[in-house]
């Protein structure tokens, strides 16, 4: 055996990332042994999470390619295998930290915690949640997207993500990633395009398993893109992350404004934080440089004015013209931040990407959770 290819070979597994988990596959014990004999032949011996892992045939592909990239090693033979109920259960009690089982994201989190919000359907909420969440990741954060509109789940398509759906590894789920933005949503455990009817109690079981058993992990954002209007999720929300952040969308008819203010009311009843209005459909730029303003104009500064109190004021965080692009990279799941970055929405919401940066939470005073050894 060739212990000095052995140890070059672990060294460059480690480059070898889990595409759900996000850490090196050495990182997570799927690497179970590694021999060179003194032809150069090398046995890798892979063991995945759980039968039928979706990431299967890309991790073996990375695991043969890492291996293939060690000098003097001629040939290569990865056995596959899948962990044990032990092994899962070590798993994810390192992916824990080993720490019981709760609520991730709670106050003493470092997570900056965005939800978004608007008065009523059809103004362009998830459509901005998808765009802003990749913006986000495009600028190296780390970042999640709960899709907590329930009954109007939207966010799998507008990422391209039709069809996928979560590893469970024992109790713990991993969520599907796109663009680098790990997602979840309970369109992602019902079948095609099957309608959820569910009443109150059923509806905050279903946030608190997404916030307690899926796998985020460290995450420098997490976006949250609530149901339209007042009802029984944005008031679990406001109970569970009573010290998230919330963005409210509107439109730019000023009927719009009293609406989207309702949405706004109700989260700072929960305690949140309302840190600003996004004016969707601003206008369509033309050809001769003027602006077609088809939903009118005033209705995001009319909801920032009415949102804002002495102690809080309210400001307009973004005004996001009219495109085409943007509706087609919704349609095709390929947000137009990454289809057409020059197009005037997509630069309006990177800009918006850099502002809501601009308002997280100072930590000063806060628990961060250390302890000395």
């Amino acid at each position: 055996m060739n212990a000095e290819l052995e140890a070059a070979v672990l060294t460059s597994l480690a480059s070898v990332i889990d595409p759900e988990i996000r850490r090196p596959v050495t990182e997570l014990d799927m690497i179970s042994g590694v021999t060179v004999d003194d032809a150069g032949a090398a046995s890798v011996g892979l063991t995945l999470t759980i039968v039928g892992c979706p990431a299967a045939t890309s991790i073996e592909r990375d695991v043969r390619e890492a291996t293939e990239r060690v000098a003097g090693i001629t040939a290569v033979t990865v056995d596959v295998s899948v962990m044990t109920r032990a092994q899962r259960e070590a798993l994810t009690e390192k992916l824990r930290k080993g720490k019981p089982k709760t609520m991730q994201f709670g106050p003493d989190s470092l997570t900056q915690i965005v939800a978004v919000t608007s008065g009523k359907g059809g103004v362009g909420k998830s459509t901005l949640t998808a765009n802003l969440a990749v913006s986000l990741a495009q600028s190296g954060l780390r970042v999640g997207v709960i899709d907590a509109d329930v009954f109007g789940f939207s966010i799998p398509g507008l990422l391209g993500l039709h069809g996928a759906k979560p590893t469970q590894v024992g109790e713990m789920i991993l969520p599907p990633v796109a663009y680098d933005v790990k997602v979840i949503s309970i369109g992602m455990f019902v079948e095609d395009n099957t309608a959820v009817s569910w009443r109150g109690p059923m509806l905050h079981r279903t946030i608190q398993q997404f916030l307690t058993d899926v796998f985020f992990g460290d995450l420098d954002v997490l976006l949250l893109d609530l149901p339209p209007g007042t009802g029984d999720v944005a008031i679990s929300l406001g109970q569970l992350l009573p010290h998230s952040d919330v963005v409210v969308v509107t439109t730019p008819q000023s009927a719009a404004a009293d609406v989207a203010e309702r949405s706004g009311l109700v989260a700072r009843q929960t305690g949140q934080r309302v840190i600003g209005v996004i004016e969707n459909m601003a206008g369509l730029p033309q050809p001769d440089g003027s602006v077609l303003e088809l939903f009118g104009s005033g209705g995001g500064a009319d909801a920032a004015a009415k949102l804002s109190t002495p102690d809080e004021p309210v400001s307009v965080l973004a005004s996001i013209p009219l495109s085409i692009a943007l509706r087609e990279g919704g349609d095709a799941g390929v947000p137009v931040v990454i289809a057409a970055p020059a197009d005037p929405a997509a630069q309006a919401i990177t800009a918006l990407a850099a502002t809501l940066r601009s308002h997280k939470r100072s930590v000063a005073g806060r628990k961060l959770g250390l302890s000395p050894r």
